[in-house]
């Protein structure tokens, strides 16, 4: 699968600001590939944060990504920091 614009809305702005909500089936190291948010590049600043549900279609992971770079167009951001871990109860 590949980025979807429909997917990615703004949670709060504020001084610069933006964090953002990113829902997809995509896994965590797709999303986290440099290029990913590209169609985005020109809404997403560096220090925006993307809360994210990945692997909507397998077991669900909820995190964070930075966005770590966005130069000429093209996005990066860090590698997934994953909320909660595996329920073991």
């Amino acid at each position: 699968m590949a980025y979807q614009s429909k997917d990615l809305s703004v949670l709060a702005y504020a001084n610069g600001f933006t964090l953002w909500h990113y829902t997809t089936a995509d896994s965590g190291n797709t999303v986290d590939t440099s290029g990913y948010f590209n169609a985005a590049s020109t809404m997403l600043r560096v220090g925006d944060i993307v809360v994210a549900n990945v692997d909507t279609a397998a077991t669900m992971k909820a995190g964070l990504f930075l966005v770590s770079a966005n130069t000429g167009g093209v996005v990066d951001v860090n590698d997934l920091t994953q909320i909660g871990s595996a329920d073991s109860r």
